[in-house]
């Protein structure tokens, strides 16, 4: 029975604390990447076809991912291929605001204060 106890135990809190640790999974660096092209993308849409304060949340959005991915074990010259990847994809079409929001709700989900560090770049005016 004791066996079952610490069985049930592991099945919940291993995840967490291999979540705590602050390492992403391929998946998760893979969405990760995936939206920092996105912002970049979105960051070079000009002022007249997108409010100010998008393309700036954009570009504060994309330095913060940078950083954190970099920080996370990604080379920069990698990160660099693959976010330029997207945005080749990206470059010229419209803004998406459905896709630009669930980047938003995953990256925020996903790295503990990051709205408040995009938010704090983004008001900073360095980005």
């Amino acid at each position: 029975m004791r066996t079952i106890y610490l069985f049930i135990i592991s099945i919940f809190f291993i995840p967490i604390i291999s979540y705590a640790d602050g390492h992403l999974t391929e998946d998760q660096k893979n969405k990760t990447i995936e939206c920092t092209g996105i912002y970049y993308a979105n960051s070079m849409i000009p002022q007249g076809e997108l409010e100010l304060e998008k393309i700036v949340h954009s570009f504060a959005a994309k330095k913060f991912l940078n950083s954190y991915l970099i920080k996370e074990g990604i080379e920069e010259e990698k990160l660099n291929k693959e976010v330029l990847k997207v945005v080749d994809i990206r470059y010229g079409k419209p803004y998406e605001e459905e896709t630009t929001k669930k980047c938003d709700d995953y990256i925020f989900n996903l790295i503990p204060n990051s709205e408040d560090e995009i938010k704090k770049i983004a008001e900073s005016g360095i980005y």
